[in-house]
């Protein structure tokens, strides 16, 4: 009887890591290789889906010091100078900008602080963009997206594309 209830124990939390895993492995993710217009690797991005939105793991290395916009951009595409990668991720059509009183586009980011040295890690959490496959606002639509610095900074209000400037950086974004 004794050995019954072990294995019985044993079966059940095989049962429960395995559920664990399997949860585990169903959490969107997706990466970013960040690349300046000659194709020098200036960074990587490490994207999350959370309950309450997506996680972006910023780490740069040898990127432009200064202050740059950054944005979720349209299109899955990066070829210099970049505007392949479209205008900025904005499934419900809003307009642009953190200050605009009628709601910003989902791909509308806070502004990077690039050190003097060019690296910088940080983490910034998105609740208007989803990684899962299918919803209005998945960055997996059918032409993809990308992760764009930009070489100014954004304004937070300016309509479409905050003064933001040159397109310095890009990423597709990808599984």
């Amino acid at each position: 009887m004794r050995i019954a209830r072990v294995m019985c124990g044993l079966v059940a939390a095989a049962g429960i890591a395995a559920f664990s895993l399997s949860v585990q492995a169903q959490t969107p993710t997706a990466k970013a290789s960040l690349k300046d217009a000659t194709g020098k690797d200036v960074g990587s991005v490490q994207l999350v889906q959370t309950p309450h939105g997506v996680l972006l793991k910023m780490s740069l290395k040898g990127a432009v010091p200064g202050e740059h916009a950054f944005h979720i951009h349209a299109v899955g595409k990066c070829e210099a100078p970049f505007t392949s990668a479209g205008g900025h991720f904005n499934p419900a059509s809003k307009k642009h900008g953190m200050e605009a009183t009628e709601g910003s586009h989902a791909g509308d980011m806070p502004n990077l602080h690039i050190p003097a040295n060019g690296e910088l890690t940080i983490e910034i959490a998105n609740n208007m963009v989803s990684l899962v496959k299918g919803q209005p606002n998945s960055l997996f639509d059918a032409d993809g997206s990308a992760l764009v610095i930009h070489a100014g900074v954004d304004d937070y209000k300016t309509d479409p594309t905050g003064n933001a400037g040159d397109r310095i950086a890009c990423g597709v974004i990808t599984e």
